[in-house]
């Protein structure tokens, strides 16, 4: 932007990060201004004006500011110098975060030109790198990527049962040397309690979109000013927060994605002072994602359930939910997916008519990558190799990945802090030596094919197997490296066991390290008994959720017919207020406020932020853009 004079525009997720962004540059004397749903009209016309005049160096924007009717036609009139495009894997619907906002900024982008266009995020796979050169139109995009190694970042992966995580959390913060630290849980709830926990040893707070704003606010102003060491956070904490002396970064749930997990530890050690990343996660975190999957990406006869019972004439949401027999969420879920892949169209006032019918490549396509995101993840804690490496590797940084790291759990056990070792014993040395007696008659070969040419007997499972492979190539006796091979037109990734010369000369069965936690190898019998627990499992999860949203449905979203007295005409005027917002927006009601969420606000009228992040249905970014308008209906009413 200094080289180029002139205003640099940058489009940005979220209002939180534009702000601490504008803030900064201000402080180093750059003229920056935001425009966002927070700002009341005369604010944002006046930064309109001065950007008009060329009195701004940035201007920050959101990307649905680019749909506001002759918006995108003010910003034509005297062309930025720059198109700064942050976060930009939001763009790619292979990215870990899509907004399908994002997907249409290059359509924007022709009448800014000759503006250049730069497209900025630390999480973008050789894949999403594509998507989002061609999602805006880029020809032959120059790609600068660097700065995946984080040398100082010492990363461990220990499997501990979820009622153990707390625990071990407060007896890795006890030392003030590894404070200040950011520990991430999976839900508000967890947050709270990890935050007790914690803070019998050393001061901790929670931090999560349930908060008011001004206890959220003040929690994250004492850790970036030192005076909180720990903060215990969901995941939504940490877009945008730059401090740099993070010593650990502890994760007591199993993350989506490995972009997600790469993002939040690296935000320890932004000082490059030695920091430790540790991943506590079980088998139980992989069932939960299973729930929330299957939730989240129905199956694809639930969309077409909803698809066959659209035509091209107009039907309003209601009568459609209502004949497809589906509970709202799950009405609510399958419709979203079909607008997004266009398998039906939906005014602003939600009458839904049939859209194109080939939606369901497109999102079966996004339904297996969502899923190969996770077993990707699954694949990190199971690595036979470098931490590091294993990361670097993945986003690309192929100029990066020539070596180990020296410090993480793989390449260093004895240091590890999480995550104890032991020798193995004579019967897992027996194991040893029978892999590597195999190996050096054969070459290499796939992990599967090995596990079932040396073990055909039963005598070790596959989950025993990988552990003496971690531990075996932590030894130094063998390597694994990935292949892939391509069936039915899917590429199939693998990973080949090399012996290595040491693996090779090994004389007697070598001394190997093996986890301390792990447990003792399963008889056939506890195989048999562990199978029939995680289908109860299973059960028992989607039983309580079930019950939790009858739960919720009993105290909070009241069908309106019985709604207490007062909250029938709040929720016709917030019923009006989401009408004209989505056509002003020109997008979907649901995609403002679902019904869910204006239900349960009709009933319970919230008073503040806090008391509007506990209905469900309700995030920060809804309280972000719309708080304050729904705050002002709910006086009024």
């Amino acid at each position: 932007d200094i080289a180029l004079g002139g205003t640099t525009l940058v489009i940005s997720p979220l209002i939180a990060l534009m702000e601490d962004q504008a803030a900064k540059l201000t402080a180093l004397g750059f003229a920056a201004e935001c425009i966002h749903s927070n700002r009341d009209r005369n604010a944002s016309r006046q930064v309109c004006t001065n950007y008009l005049e060329g009195k701004l160096d940035f201007l920050f924007i959101a990307p649905e500011r680019l749909r506001v009717q002759s918006f995108p036609e003010m910003l034509a009139k005297r062309k930025p110098s720059l198109i700064a495009i942050d976060e930009a894997h939001c763009i790619s619907q292979w990215g870990h975060d899509f907004r399908p906002d994002y997907r249409t900024i290059g359509q924007h982008l022709p009448s800014l030109r000759p503006a250049p266009v730069i497209a900025l995020t630390a999480t973008a796979t050789p894949l999403v790198q594509n998507d989002i050169a061609g999602q805006l139109n880029l020809a032959e995009p120059v790609r600068f990527i660097h700065g995946f190694w984080r040398e100082n970042i010492a990363i461990e992966v220990v499997d501990t049962p979820q009622k153990e995580r707390a625990a071990l959390a407060g007896r890795i913060l006890r030392d003030a040397g590894r404070r200040p630290a950011i520990v991430y849980a999976p839900t508000r709830r967890e947050t709270e309690k990890l935050a007790r926990e914690i803070g019998r040893t050393c001061e901790a707070a929670a931090y999560h979109a349930g908060l008011e704003g001004r206890r959220r606010k003040d929690v994250q102003s004492k850790f970036l000013d030192g005076s909180l060491e720990v903060i215990v956070a969901t995941i939504a904490f940490g877009m945008g927060i730059d401090k740099p002396d993070v010593r650990t970064v502890i994760h007591t749930a199993l993350p989506g994605s490995v972009e997600g997990y790469y993002q939040e530890i690296g935000r320890a050690g932004r000082d490059g002072s030695p920091s430790r990343a540790i991943l506590m996660q079980s088998y139980a975190d992989r069932h939960t994602h299973d729930y929330f999957f299957e939730r989240d990406y129905p199956n694809d006869t639930i969309l077409s359930r909803v698809f066959d019972l659209l035509n091209a004439d107009p039907q309003p949401k209601d009568s459609v939910r209502a004949r497809s027999r589906l509970d709202e969420e799950e009405f609510d879920i399958a419709l979203e997916k079909l607008w997004i892949h266009g398998g039906a169209a939906v005014d602003y006032a939600e009458n839904v008519s049939r859209g194109g019918s080939d939606w369901q490549a497109s999102y079966l396509a996004q339904r297996e990558h969502k899923l190969a995101q996770f077993e990707k993840m699954l694949s990190f804690c199971d690595a036979t190799a470098c931490r590091m490496l294993v990361l670097v590797k993945y986003f690309g940084g192929m100029e990066e990945a020539r070596r180990r790291c020296g410090i993480c759990d793989f390449c260093d056990a004895e240091s590890a802090m999480a995550q104890g070792f032991r020798p193995a014993d004579g019967r897992e040395s027996g194991h040893v030596a029978r892999i590597l007696e195999t190996l050096r008659k054969t070459g290499p070969v796939a992990a599967g094919r090995l596990h079932g040419q040396v073990f055909a007997d039963a005598s070790l499972d596959r989950r025993g197997f990988e552990e003496l492979l971690s531990a075996m190539a932590r030894a130094g006796l063998i390597e694994t490296l990935a292949a892939s091979f391509e069936k039915d037109g899917k590429r199939i990734d693998f990973r080949k066991i090399h012996i290595t010369a040491a693996g090779r000369d090994a004389v007697a069965a070598p001394a190997v390290l093996i986890p301390a936690g792990s447990a003792p190898e399963p008889t056939p019998a506890k195989r048999r008994r562990a199978a029939k627990a995680k289908k109860t499992a299973r059960t028992e999860t989607k039983t309580r959720s079930a019950a939790s949203r009858s739960a919720a449905s009993q105290s909070s979203p009241k069908p309106r017919a019985a709604a207490k007295a007062g909250s029938a005409s709040l929720d016709e005027a917030l019923r009006a207020w989401r009408l004209a917002e989505a056509k002003k927006k020109n997008v979907p009601a649901f995609r403002i406020l679902s019904d869910r969420a204006l239900q349960a606000i009709a009933e319970n009228r919230p008073q503040s932020a806090r008391e509007l992040l506990e209905l469900p249905g309700v995030g920060l970014s809804i309280a972000e853009k719309y708080g304050a308008q729904i705050f002002r209906i709910v006086e009024r009413s």
